[in-house]
């Protein structure tokens, strides 16, 4: 009778075939611009409403900047919820209502009123915090006792409150918001195609690493462009250097936001805030440019004076 061998104790270990599972598998690169057609569904979308309210002005505008201001107070509560964080409460609700309230009170006409609703209600939070003895919910904060949630309003309204005021200002509110809004898209847009047209070096590497110094340089570029262009349209044929340089300069803060709200991602843990706006993320990844923005060229608007245009 003939003894029953197993074929494989022969076989040797070189001439193993791994399974079909064992064989990594290696996901094709990304199309340089995969991306580009939704984002420009997207705003096709997004632009005309944006720009329709401007042109209306009142409540049209402060109503849309009072919803925006409440979706991304829910995006910002969302990504807190990701971290050790104490039940809701009426207050905690009362104190996220704050920034939709400040908006009212500013088409109203009384933006300092606003500002201060703001900072009373950063503050009321933060002493609710410590009074409750919070430890951090965000450690890289290294700051004790501190709810980190409630920066999002001091984070989050300012830039409503500067759009509004913006909006509101005589014989310049429509050029000022309008031209602002096309030097953040440009300088967006520019970073976009720059970056990947031409690479190069990171431009900050531990925190987004998608940017590259091309991107940069393209997005300031672009929005000196669009600077320099409002003030050939707005001035009737004469352009100025000047627009361009308060261009160059929005789009620099401009980025800036955008780094900085990518370094709140990466503190959280996550790659997009949301995903509200196809191709873009959630609002706070579309808008994280607008929240630095805005507030500064509020700043510039006042210190030149009511009534002036800035890219004029």
């Amino acid at each position: 009778m003939l003894a029953r061998t197993d074929p494989a104790a022969h076989d040797h270990p070189s001439d193993h075939v791994p399974a079909v599972q064992d064989i990594p598998r290696v996901s094709p690169p990304a199309p340089r611009w995969g991306d580009l057609r939704l984002r420009i569904l997207s705003a096709s979308v997004l632009a005309p409403l944006a720009l329709g309210c401007i042109w209306i002005g009142g409540l049209a505008f402060a109503g849309l900047i009072a919803l925006i201001s409440i979706g991304l107070s829910y995006e910002w509560l969302v990504l807190c919820a990701k971290h050790p964080s104490p039940p809701a409460t009426p207050l905690f609700a009362l104190l996220f209502a704050a920034p939709p309230l400040a908006v009212a009170l500013t088409e109203c006409g009384y933006p300092a009123p606003a500002l201060a609703l703001l900072a009373v209600a950063t503050a009321s939070g933060l002493a609710l915090d410590r009074q409750r003895r919070l430890v951090p919910e965000i450690p890289h904060l290294g700051i004790p006792y501190l709810g980190i949630r409630y920066l999002g309003i001091p984070y989050l309204g300012p830039a409503a409150l500067a759009l509004v005021w913006l909006r509101r200002q005589p014989g310049s509110g429509i050029a000022n918001v309008f031209v602002l809004l096309l030097v953040i898209w440009a300088s967006d847009v520019g970073a976009y195609m720059a970056g990947r047209a031409f690479g190069g070096w990171k431009l900050a590497p531990s925190i987004s690493p998608a940017k590259t110094w091309s991107g940069a340089l393209g997005g300031v570029a672009a929005a000196a462009a669009v600077g320099f262009a409002a003030s050939v349209v707005l001035g009737h044929g004469l352009g100025s250097p000047r627009p361009a340089g308060f261009a160059a300069l929005i789009a620099v803060i401009a980025q800036a936001g955008d780094l900085f709200e990518s370094h709140l991602k990466r503190q959280f843990g996550v790659k997009d805030s949301g995903s509200m706006i196809p191709g873009h993320g959630g609002l706070l990844d579309r808008l994280d440019a607008v929240l630095t923005a805005a507030p500064a060229t509020a700043l510039l608007a006042l210190i030149l004076g009511p009534g002036v245009v800035l890219w004029k």
